[in-house]
């Protein structure tokens, strides 16, 4: 099947996308930019890895008995796209997450999530056949030097470099990718079937994998225990699998770099949250996360 040119985000697709869209944007962003505090607070109490796998066999508990019903209405030529799909746009980025919010604080991880339409662009522009105009690479350029920013200096101002702020970066590479094949391949699979479908395949690893570690002994003998699972066990049922249906209904409605752009709303969520628990942020941080913004402002800008 060849693949469609992604869509951009041009004036006039602003002014024809539903409302609707823009009803599930505004909470996709109010769920994701909670998401990161969530992770902190079940980093209290369980390992990266162990909130990662927490966190997808949550959603795989209340995705699979939907998948399986709906398994059968998918083409079977699409089900190994799915599992892809599964792995690039929920598995990976949630352990690269985890492992990343052990050495960086919840507001940073939102912030640098804002990088995805980035990378969807460069996707888009390497893979699908999207026009590069020189507006746009300006654009990336300017996102590119706010997240550097980001990496390279600390709360306190000092330049540090923050190896752990890459796996963020990663993680929205693998959005970015999940996005393009989401959007050119799988349009026409309703959403909850591609949710439930993909969720299903990576969740029930992590179930497995979760339950061969001392989860359950942290979760009977720790004494924030049951705080840390129930926060991780809302990101996983509402963050991943409620919000992952959004976003795949979003991707049907609009184009994908609209549908990526939640992110100019995020990382705001999670600065607010951040901030409020006592995370640390420089005026270069704020820097840094504006520019991001700007640099998704003009790819998205069609002229």
């Amino acid at each position: 099947m060849k693949s469609r040119p992604a869509p951009s985000l041009s004036n006039s697709v602003v002014e024809t996308t539903p409302a609707v869209a823009w009803v599930i944007l505004s909470v996709l962003a109010l769920i994701w930019g909670s998401s990161f505090k969530l992770i902190d607070v079940g980093l209290q109490v369980f390992s990266a890895v162990q909130v990662a796998s927490l966190r997808l066999a949550s959603a795989f508990v209340v995705m699979v008995f939907l998948a399986i019903f709906h398994l059968r209405r998918v083409p079977k030529a699409k089900i190994k796209l799915l599992i892809l799909v599964g792995f690039l746009g929920s598995f990976t980025p949630a352990f690269l997450f985890a492992a990343a919010q052990t050495e960086i604080s919840s507001a940073i991880a939102g912030i640098l999530n804002s990088l995805t339409p980035l990378f969807t662009f460069i996707v888009g522009l390497l893979f699908f056949g999207q026009k590069i105009l020189w507006k746009k690479v300006l654009g990336l350029a300017v996102g590119l030097l706010g997240a550097v920013s980001l990496i390279l200096i600390n709360p306190k101002g000092e330049i540090s470099f923050n190896a752990y702020a890459l796996l963020v970066v990663l993680a929205t590479v693998c959005y970015a990718c999940n996005v393009q094949l989401t959007k050119n391949y799988l349009s026409g699979i309703k959403p909850l079937y591609i949710s439930s479908i993909s969720l299903s395949f990576v969740g029930f690893f992590a179930l497995i994998y979760l339950l061969s570690t001392d989860f359950t002994t942290k979760l009977q003998q720790e004494p924030q225990a049951l705080t840390s699972f129930l926060s991780v066990f809302v990101l996983g049922v509402v963050g991943t699998a409620f919000a992952l249906i959004l976003f795949n209904r979003l991707l049907q409605l609009s184009s994908a770099l609209f549908a990526s752009s939640v992110t100019y709303f995020i990382p705001i969520v999670a600065v607010l949250l951040g901030v409020y628990y006592g995370d640390e942020l420089s005026l270069w941080h704020i820097l840094g996360m504006l520019a991001i913004i700007m640099g998704v402002f003009v790819i998205n800008r069609n002229k």
